[in-house]
């Protein structure tokens, strides 16, 4: 699959990103998914309120939260791979930044690695290109234990373009193709509050020229309820959606699918 293929073209709207976390410990679902029946109901789910794919994460980013080693997320993650893949007919990503983990998970059937540490791990650019599957590369800044209290400084358009280009650049030396590549600017990691709705406006900023699909993740973060002020977070978070959307965001990441296809359709 050619990122640069299948998320272009001919559609009303974004490509819609179900979120599947299968940790015991996220912000907003952790426990909640993590059986692989608890699991494959709620893809399921996504799919049929319209999902294009289905992102699993098996360790958690939210801040404050602690690292684990690439045997327990893969303790955690591959029945879930297991049981999910062969039941649905559209592609799963995963959500790691451990080379370890992309390339067991690619093995089970995973047609999409989501990096969401932006090549921090040495190996993923070169497993990546070996596998010859789609990557995306996010901009971060800091580390969980410093999310709420270590901000992007000056332009966040520039650092965050900046920081991919420079993450591109090292994955085109490592062998990825440039037609597998995807990019993610990275919201609510080392964002403030102002510098995420600048990211919404400018989602296409990301696309350098449009170049590459455009991966945007607002789903459920701090932000929203300045940016949205007064709504629930789901309903934020397709208003945000509607606004990446807008500005050029091909795939939108998201925990309510239904919330977020209702607002724009």
């Amino acid at each position: 699959m050619r990122a640069t293929d299948f998320f272009r073209g001919g559609r009303s709207r974004p490509f819609i990103m179900g979120v599947l976390n299968v940790t015991p410990d996220s912000f907003s679902d952790g426990g909640l998914w993590n059986s692989p029946d608890r699991a494959l109901a709620h893809a399921c789910d996504m799919v049929d309120a319209g999902a294009d794919m289905i992102d699993i994460g098996a360790e958690s980013t939210r801040p404050g939260a602690d690292k684990i080693s690439a045997e327990e997320e893969l303790r955690r993650l591959m029945p879930i791979l297991s049981e999910v893949i062969p039941s649905l007919d559209v592609p799963v990503s995963v959500d790691t930044y451990k080379a370890s983990v992309a390339e067991a998970a690619v093995e089970a059937g995973v047609s999409i690695i989501n990096d969401v540490w932006g090549l921090s791990d040495p190996d993923m650019a070169p497993t990546a290109a070996r596998l010859d599957v789609p990557l995306v590369i996010m901009s971060s800044f800091g580390s969980s234990k410093t999310f709420k209290t270590d901000f992007i400084q000056g332009d966040i358009l520039r650092y965050a373009g900046d920081f991919i280009l420079e993450k591109i650049d090292l994955a085109h030396g490592a062998g990825v193709k440039d037609h597998n590549i995807i990019t993610d600017p990275g919201i609510g990691f080392g964002t403030t509050h102002e510098q995420s709705m600048e990211i919404l406006r400018n989602s296409s900023y990301f696309s350098f020229g449009g170049k590459y699909p455009v991966l945007v993740g607002p789903s459920r973060k701090r932000f929203l309820s300045a940016g949205f002020p007064g709504m629930d977070r789901d309903d934020a978070t397709a208003e945000a959606c509607a606004v990446a959307g807008s500005s050029g965001a091909d795939i939108l990441r998201v925990h309510d699918v239904a919330c977020t296809v209702r607002r724009l359709s």
